[in-house]
């Protein structure tokens, strides 16, 4: 099973707009995606509950997994969005 490891770069984590961006960028996959922190248990990448509750701070490494066609790419598009700050990039939108 492919995997991805990222440092969480938005400053205030995976946590409100950066977890909605993160999960809805999920959903759009067409493989299922986990993510875990640590050696955690891997919760579905679409759950913004799941994710939320993930408590991942901004410098947290996360891990991505996922099974199926298109995984590969799959993880390398989250990852990429999960290594960008993307609290700056919506304040620079408003």
């Amino acid at each position: 099973m492919p995997e991805r490891t990222v440092v969480i770069a938005s400053s205030t984590g995976l946590h409100a707009r950066p977890a909605k961006i993160f999960v809805q960028a999920a959903a759009r996959q067409g493989t299922p995606v986990r993510i875990r922190v640590g050696d955690g248990k891997p919760v579905p990448a679409t759950s913004m509950l799941a994710v939320l509750a993930l408590g991942a701070t901004r410098g947290t490494a996360v891990t991505l997994d996922a099974d199926g066609p298109g995984a590969d790419e799959a993880l390398d598009s989250l990852a990429e969005l999960l290594a960008r700050d993307l609290d700056a990039e919506e304040a620079a939108h408003d």
